[in-house]
């Protein structure tokens, strides 16, 4: 038995499999914050699988897109379910995913570049589908926010106006702007899925960083049981407060304005996309110049990954740092101020309160290795 076994584990099939999920060496005192990796590889399973089902129901033309979703949700056995779940579940994807960032960078995953880099590039290819994915129902939001942010390519100098034409696939958001979002939101999970096993490739190849901030630590212990227990318990958490929010307030994160049928001729009052993407669409319109809006947009998320050129020190865990420690939980504060301010109108004072959060936000990630490197020099 104990010959069988082995021959199985030393299998060039099993072996890699057995190794990542039984046998990787894992750090003994990482914590519950490590939970949020594999409930986004859980959160991931649920969208493509919900996604397929609500394939099947969806019909990609401007003029029956609207009804197919009201017919999956009032027609199909269980479909408002089905919506429920793929909706709320991109709205819970975001919220792991920004805790799993916030994470990295407080205790300065940063270290680990190519599991970071290619962090961060999952990031903006799930901010894509989201996007995409959000346009698909052809209410009144999803067709005014496709416009807004898609119209954003414009600002290119000499290609702008082509690249928007070439998007849209006509001179305006019409048909088959509609029918190529809905192709690719299709394609990007899948590309996203194979991404994500590049990412843990290379989590494995350098091993998981953890609470002490240290590029190094020798104390590990097999990944099962101790850590699939503590997956385990994460999954059936989250699963509860999930099917809390579907089954008693479904809608709760949906924005009333998507309820209505899309309508080129009736501008709402106030475009705004989805909650996650709110704080960048602060920064956006807190730059009146439409290239530097732009410009700024795109560097919110592509700064993250200047973490990575950080000197040495900068390489341990904030609880070391008081001072950084303070600014880290400020640019929190900032990026929920963003938030909330996204959902302002365009007017005053919000106008110049999120110009002044911009400018702190990009300026936390000069001052964070700046604190640093000034508390290791007092302490030398």
């Amino acid at each position: 038995m104990l010959m069988m076994n082995s021959k199985i584990k030393s299998s060039p099939l099993v072996s890699p499999i057995y190794n990542a999920l039984i046998n990787l060496p894992t750090p003994s005192n990482i914590s519950i914050l490590w939970n949020f990796g594999s409930l986004l590889g859980l959160m991931l399973m649920i969208q493509i699988l919900s996604g397929l089902f609500l394939a099947m129901h969806f019909s990609a033309n401007i003029h029956i897109a609207f009804e197919s979703v009201i017919h999956t949700c009032r027609d199909v056995n269980n479909g408002w379910m089905l919506r429920a779940i793929h909706s709320n579940g991109a709205s819970f994807f975001f919220i792991f995913i920004y805790l799993h960032i916030s994470r990295g960078i407080y205790f300065n995953s940063s270290q680990l570049s190519k599991t970071w880099t290619s962090g961060i590039i999952i990031l903006f290819l799930t901010m894509g589908t989201a996007f995409l994915g959000y346009v698909l129902p052809w209410g009144q939001m999803s067709f005014w926010g496709a416009t807004v942010i898609t119209n954003l390519l414009s600002a290119i100098p000499y290609l702008g106006e082509t690249m928007v034409t070439w998007l849209w696939g006509g001179f305006a958001v019409d048909n088959p702007t509609l029918t190529r979002f809905f192709t690719i939101h299709f394609l990007l999970p899948f590309i996203l899925a194979s991404l994500i096993m590049i990412h843990l490739v290379f989590l494995h190849e350098s091993g998981s960083s953890n609470p002490l901030g240290t590029p190094k630590n020798n104390d590990k212990i097999p990944f099962h049981p101790y850590f699939i227990i503590k997956d385990l318990l994460g999954y059936s958490t989250f699963l509860i407060m999930f099917l809390m929010l579907i089954m008693y307030n479904p809608y709760m994160l949906n924005d009333p304005d998507n309820f209505i049928p899309a309508n080129p001729l009736n501008t709402p009052l106030h475009i705004q996309p989805e909650w996650y993407f709110l704080f960048a669409y602060s920064i956006l319109r807190a730059i009146p110049n439409k290239l530097g809006g732009v410009i700024a947009l795109v560097s919110s998320i592509l700064i993250l990954i200047l973490l990575i050129l950080f000197p040495p020190s900068f390489h341990k865990g904030f609880q070391f740092y008081p001072i950084t420690q303070h600014l880290f939980w400020m640019w929190v504060n900032i990026f929920i101020l963003l938030t909330w301010i996204g959902m302002k109108p365009v007017e005053t004072p919000y106008v110049s309160i999120s110009q002044m959060l911009t400018v702190f936000y990009f300026l936390m990630f000069i001052l964070l290795p700046i604190s640093q490197q000034m508390w290791d020099n007092l302490l030398k």
